[in-house]
């Protein structure tokens, strides 16, 4: 039997509210939100002035709070130090980490110069002579090494400060682990919008840091990531929905929006046989510890 969505408490670890797609209806958005039972929402910033709207808006709404950082796919973009900047708006009591920061190589330069020339490997890329793609190539080095030393000035803010870090990863997972063990006497972290194997979550664990699951728990290839959302320990993770992204079923390829945490708790919930209570209350216990919303 369900609970009542009165009873129900989650928290929505990883929203993205100052995107535009809110902009027309954002505080009928924070009341579906309550009336699914999504009593928090932690509004992620992805650039400095990101991060100023997210905390402009966990000031404004007292179920709303901020993490900031820099997103690494605009590590171009980012200043070589942006410790100074973060740690002005870290001052901010809304404010519960850092991030969201990490590593991304989704979209190398080079892998986009490919793709512009209607060439899907590099290898095929190089053997067309491409010089272009060639030149993007050595691009990728440099663009690496900024998405790693801005993920460090994360961490080392995050360790001054006493925060823990929201981080993203795509295709770029032994090198980000290999960033994060230094720091793991220092900081957590929880690894959001998490889609790797049972393997990668407990070793993410087994180093003393979380992860976090959204909507794509409930798409059909998203069968693998479910499965360890079922199996890894209750304690070790938490739900989030990344709106105004990869919108639940049966609401995918629509605006995704905080509440839908619900379908991702009750997902997992009917996984692991538990209740949708059981879940909101463990995930929520997990959250307020982790963000530490009372500075």
């Amino acid at each position: 039997m369900r609970v009542s969505y009165v009873s129900t408490m989650l928290i929505d670890t990883h929203a993205h509210l100052d995107y535009p797609d809110f902009e027309s209806d954002f505080e009928d958005v924070l009341h579906r939100a309550e009336g699914a039972g999504v009593t928090r929402i932690i509004t992620i910033g992805t650039s400095v002035i990101s991060s100023r709207r997210a905390i402009e808006l966990a000031e404004k709404y007292p179920n709303v709070y901020a993490v900031i950082g820099f997103h690494p796919s605009y590590a171009e973009q980012a200043d070589e130090n942006v410790i100074p900047a973060l740690r002005e708006l870290a001052t901010s009591k809304r404010v519960v980490a850092l991030g969201e920061t990490g590593l991304d190589y989704h979209r190398l330069p080079s892998v986009e110069a490919a793709k512009q020339k209607n060439v899907q490997v590099l290898s095929s890329a190089l053997q067309a002579g491409l010089e272009d793609v060639v030149e993007a190539e050595i691009h990728d080095g440099a663009y690496k090494s900024k998405q790693a030393d801005l993920f460090e000035q994360h961490l080392d803010l995050a360790a001054e400060l006493g925060l823990n870090v929201v981080i993203h990863q795509r295709d770029a997972w032994d090198d980000t682990v290999d960033i994060l063990q230094s720091y793991s006497d220092k900081v957590r972290g929880v690894f959001h919008c998490f889609g790797g194997t049972l393997e990668q979550a407990n070793q993410v664990i087994d180093l003393g840091h979380l992860v976090s699951f959204t909507g794509i728990v409930t798409f059909k290839n998203g069968k693998s990531v479910l499965d360890v959302a079922a199996r890894i320990p209750l304690e070790k993770f938490m739900v989030e929905t990344d709106c105004p992204y990869l919108a639940p079923v049966p609401f995918r390829g629509k605006r995704c929006e905080p509440t839908h945490t619900r379908i991702v708790a009750e997902t997992i919930a009917n996984a692991r046989g538990l209740t949708l209570e059981e879940i909101a209350r463990k995930t929520t216990a997990t959250a307020e510890e982790f963000f530490r919303f009372k500075r």
